[in-house]
Formats: C-alpha cells, sequence, structure tokens
C-alpha cells in the first residue's frame, strides 16, 4: 500500500532538506551583497514586526516581502541568523488578520497585494513553526485568507487592488498574480483550497493574452501586452503546475523578447523592472540549464553594481525596503529554502 504525506509535513520536509546551492556554485559577491541586504532589512523593521514602503505605506506587503527575503536565506522563526525577524513578522501579520479574513487594513486602497503575498509568507513559515499555539494560529489565518480570496475574486475570476464587493467588481492581472502565488502556497502547506477558485483565475490569465504571447493589463481595460506583468503570470502557472502548453509557450517567448535575453531586459528601459525581474527570475530558475546560469550571472552583476553603501537598492517610487527585499529574494532563488519557489 502506497503511503502519502500530509501537504503540510510534506512541504516541511522539502524545506528542511532544500538542496541549498553549494558554497562553490555560489559567488562571494552575490553572497556578500545578500548578506549586506538581509542586514539593511533587519535595520528598517519597526519594533511592532513591521516594515515600510514610502510615507509609511504597504505595511503587510513590506512585512511579507521583507520576511520573504530573509526566509530565502534559510532563518525560520526559530532558528538562523534572522529568526527573532522573521518570527516579529509572523506576529505581525497574524495581528494583521480580520475578522473577515483579509490579512491587511481594509482602509488601505490595494489590500490584496498584501494579503496575497502575506498568504506567500505564512504558508511558507507553516511547515517549520514549532510552537504549537502559534502554528494553529497560522492554520486558522490562512483558512480564513483563503476564504476571503474566494469571497474577493471577479465574476471574470480576476481580482482588483481590493476585493469585487469593494471594487464593483474590477480586476487587473498583477494583483490575480499574488493571489494566485498566495493561494497555491497555502495549498501547498496543506491548507485547503477550492480549487475552481485557482482555475478560475487560470483563465482569467489565459483572457488576459494578446495575439503576440503577452498579458495586457486587465481584460476590462484591454491595451498593449505588459512585460512585468507577463513575467508574472508564467511564474504564477508555473506554481500552480502549468508549465507547459501552447498559452506558456507563447508567453516564454514574449519574455524572451522583452524581458531578457533581447529587448533591453536587463536596463531599466520599462516601468516596473523589479517587479518584472522578481518574477522572471523565478521562471528562469525553474527553467533551469544555460540559459538559467547565463540569467544569474548577469542579473546577479546587474543588481549588485547598483547597491547602496548600505546595504539597500534606492531605484523606484516605492521605496528601498520593496527593492531591497525583491533584489535579495532574486539572489537568493538558488539556495532552494522556499517551497513555492523550488524546482
Amino acid at each position: 500500500m502506497r503511503y502519502l504525506l500530509p501537504a503540510a509535513i510534506a512541504a516541511a520536509l522539502m524545506m528542511a532538506f532544500a538542496p541549498a546551492a553549494s558554497a562553490a556554485e555560489r559567488d562571494p559577491k552575490i553572497d556578500k551583497a545578500v548578506s549586506r541586504a538581509l542586514d539593511y532589512l533587519v535595520r528598517e523593521q519597526r519594533r511592532q514586526g513591521h516594515w515600510e514602503a514610502n510615507n509609511g505605506q504597504y505595511k503587510v506587503a513590506m512585512t511579507a516581502l521583507a520576511g520573504l527575503a530573509l526566509l530565502s536565506e534559510g532563518s525560520t522563526t526559530t532558528r538562523g541568523k534572522y529568526a527573532p525577524n522573521v518570527s516579529q513578522a509572523v506576529d505581525y501579520l497574524l495581528d494583521m488578520s480580520q475578522p473577515n479574513g483579509l490579512i491587511g487594513y481594509q482602509d488601505d486602497y490595494r489590500y490584496t497585494y498584501g494579503h496575497g503575498f502575506s498568504m506567500l509568507f505564512l504558508s511558507s513559515v507553516f511547515g517549520e513553526e514549532e510552537d504549537a499555539e502559534r502554528r494553529e494560529d497560522i492554520r486558522r489565518v490562512l483558512t480564513k485568507a483563503v476564504q476571503f480570496s474566494g469571497y474577493a475574486q471577479t465574476d471574470r475570476g480576476g481580482w482588483g487592488y481590493v476585493s469585487a464587493k469593494d471594487g464593483n467588481n474590477f480586476d487587473e492581472g498583477s494583483t490575480c498574480i499574488t493571489q494566485v502565488q498566495g493561494l497555491r502556497a497555502c495549498r501547498n502547506a496543506g491548507i485547503p483550497v477550492p480549487s475552481e477558485i485557482i482555475d478560475r483565475a487560470r483563465q482569467y490569465i489565459d483572457d488576459c493574452l494578446t495575439e503576440d504571447g503577452g498579458v495586457q493589463y486587465s481584460i476590462m481595460r484591454q491595451g498593449g501586452p505588459r512585460p512585468p506583468i507577463t513575467a508574472a503570470a508564467i511564474a504564477a502557472l508555473f506554481s500552480s503546475g502549468e508549465y507547459e502548453g501552447s498559452n506558456v509557450k507563447k508567453m516564454l517567448d514574449f519574455c524572451e523578447r522583452n524581458i531578457w535575453p533581447g529587448g533591453g531586459g536587463m536596463q531599466s528601459t520599462f516601468g516596473h523592472w523589479h517587479y518584472a525581474h522578481y518574477y522572471y527570475a523565478q521562471v528562469m530558475y525553474r527553467l533551469g540549464g544555460d540559459k538559467w546560469e547565463r540569467y544569474r550571472r548577469e542579473i546577479g552583476d546587474t543588481i549588485i553594481r547598483k547597491q547602496s553603501a548600505d546595504g539597500s537598492w534606492q531605484e523606484g517610487h516605492v521605496g528601498p525596503v520593496y527593492t531591497t527585499a525583491m533584489n535579495a529574494t532574486i539572489l537568493q532563488l538558488d539556495k532552494g529554502y522556499l517551497p513555492i519557489f523550488q524546482r
């Protein structure tokens, strides 16, 4: 008889025994840059356990993204250099869980980003949490968070900056991606996720596909394809288990033309550069092979070259916590600690 491990235990084992890249395989310059970046994030963590974007914005989203960067180093809530910081971030996000399941502030006009990233972060922590009471708290919060995401999904299968009810059923691609990855991480951790939610989201991505293989901003606001959203869409499809098919191939070809290589993708010539490469790096890592090795070298050189003396990255309008967390995660993908990003 064949026995299957519960999903939560399997996820924990995957994380515990993840094949981190050996010291011989990793560039010492990369490791030094990552260490400086993570130390910067630690200095920026507030006493309440959260991080902030410029002007004190997006506390929930920044906390989840910074927490993911620390998890990518190998730390957990109880082990590793950044265990205290991860633990504080978990407690903050648990405190941000609302009675309706939203992780965040109802008056945040883009709360679905924080909600999706929080599901991803807390799911990544869940399998390694050793405190039984807090583990149960995480399970409870994630279960309600999944229910909220289902409630917030629009008639077309996407998500907007707020729930369908709060946002007059508006949806767009980037928030859809965040929800799909968060929901898939929940499912991987053993949290029940109705398959129809993800199936409808995958259909939404297909419906946003343009003739040249790019993904447009929204079904409602049709326009030209967006390279960053296209890269994010592939990452979300990979996370949901879809690696093949004509649409995936079209999107991969589009990204190769418009992000990297070709299309000036290694230059900051289009908007949301960090967002694009945060997801495209996940895609390239999962694909592996010579393209990943080449991409890893070139994206690493580009990122390191722009690092500030304090360990942060200052580009973009969101703020240095955002860019530093994203860049630090990109540079650590090959350590293989986060199940959602693993091959």
